[in-house]
């Protein structure tokens, strides 16, 4: 019998985890959260989500030591939920949304590569932006049809890439940035009102679109090795590696640049690498080696997210709860190769959407499907399930999830109407289709 191989070990795994979280998005979206706080006051919207994401972290790093098994969230869901009778509606809803979130998780690495592409390519067309992000999906499929030890392998490159990428910015800026500048915030920063608090929760979204991917492991936790303890260290790691990232990068470059100038460029590392050489010539060069860069760590991303999603329908058809077929493995290299080209195929669609679209669709829909019951299964999970071991047990219970429950209500109300409704639209069709499935099984 063909089986998944345990081949991945600490530092794989949390190098999986860390180029999932730092793609594209921080790179394009700084400009959108120095627009969405009015100011170069995005610390607080990067603290915002940091908080969450640890709290978050804490809330996966239980579930998944205690059922480490791959296709993470459709397990935690399926046992949590299991006493009350709804551990089928759960883990069906969670495999229903996957079919909307995995494509705009992965098209969205794709367009922002498209998007960044830009900076070499000015006069690129509309077509042609689609058409290069189709064919980021599909290379980056590619690169993943092999066994989990050569991709562990291989995402350890990657994030050799992606720290060299994140450090020359920071070493670049720190010889040279403004403190002053940097923490120049303005009179509306230093009162916490509504407009304040509306403004985080907007930039707070898009923080947490650059924090996620810290939960992409627990997809795979069947290839993990020692899962109970590799996995917990592997998302903890991960958060704090790129909070500590994406903090210091970003007072770097509002301490070099004017927020002004900020909110207005699309290829924000490019321009600030550029302006830290006196001579323009150099600087120009600088920006292309940097816009390089940013495209290798950004098909990275790509490259883990697909990995983790690919890995939910099989371990759902090996259960029984989706079209056998996703179960096959391949017969030598041992991975779900049907999974993993289907995955890659429904994501090219929806590489004809901007960016801005797939953000705002993939978070709202997470929290409303999946996000807000998966804090309440980590506390249904220590109650009523006492016959499953908890080798980790996340710090301060219950406190980080009812933080990381709170705080993505909180995301949620803070969001447009039109957003909400559309996830609202959703979750009543993902509980229809169950009804539906459930009458067909019967």
């Amino acid at each position: 019998m063909v089986t998944l191989d345990r081949g991945m070990g600490l530092l794989p795994a949390t190098a999986t985890n860390v180029i999932g979280m730092v793609g594209v998005g921080p790179f394009l979206t700084i400009p959108f959260m120095v627009s969405a706080m009015n100011g170069p006051h995005i610390l607080y919207a990067w603290a915002f989500g940091a908080v969450l994401a640890l709290c978050d972290g804490l809330v996966y790093a239980e579930l998944a030591a205690a059922l480490p098994g791959s296709g993470g969230p459709y397990v935690y869901l399926r046992e949590a939920y299991r006493p009350f009778g709804l551990g089928r509606l759960f883990a069906f809803v969670f495999i229903f949304q996957l079919i909307l979130v995995a494509p705009l998780s992965i098209a969205g690495g794709a367009v922002g590569f498209a998007d960044y592409l830009g900076f070499y390519w000015t006069s690129m067309g509309g077509v042609q932006h689609n058409v290069i992000a189709a064919v980021v999906c599909i290379v980056v499929t590619a690169l993943l049809y092999r066994d989990i030890t050569s991709i562990g392998r291989l995402a350890v490159v990657m994030l050799v890439f992606v720290m060299v990428t994140v450090g020359w910015i920071i070493v670049a800026g720190v010889s040279s940035f403004s403190w002053g500048q940097a923490f120049d915030f303005p009179p509306e920063a230093r009162r916490l009102d509504a407009n304040l608090l509306r403004a985080m929760g907007a930039a707070g979204l898009l923080a947490m679109y650059n924090y996620g991917g810290y939960s992409n492991i627990c997809n795979i936790g069947d290839e993990i090795k020692t899962p109970e303890r590799t996995m917990p260290r592997a998302i903890v790691l991960s958060i704090v590696m790129v909070v500590v990232l994406y903090v210091v990068m970003s007072t770097v470059i509002l301490g070099l640049i004017p927020w002004q100038d900020v909110q207005r460029t699309r290829t924000i590392a490019s321009l600030f690498i550029g302006r830290t050489f006196s001579d323009p010539v150099h600087g120009r060069i600088a920006a292309i080696v940097m816009t390089a860069l940013i495209l290798f760590v950004t098909a990275s991303s790509v490259y883990a997210v697909i990995l983790g999603y690919s890995r939910i329908p099989f371990a759902a058809a090996r259960d029984g709860q989706f079209f056998s077929v996703f179960g096959r493995l391949h017969r030598t290299k041992h991975f779900p190769h049907v999974s993993l080209l289907t995955i890659g195929a429904v994501t090219i669609p929806f590489c004809f959407f901007t960016l801005g679209q797939l953000v705002g669709w993939l978070i709202l829909v997470q929290i409303l499907l999946q996000f807000i019951w998966q804090c309440a299964a980590v506390i249904l999970l220590r109650r009523y399930r006492r016959d499953i071991v908890k080798p980790f047990r996340m710090w301060l219970y219950p406190l980080p999830a009812i933080v990381s429950l709170t705080m993505w209500i909180y995301i949620f109300l803070s969001a447009p109407r039109a957003g909400m409704l559309f996830s609202a639209a959703f979750l009543a069709a993902a509980v229809v289709a169950y009804a539906l499935f459930e009458r067909a099984a019967s």
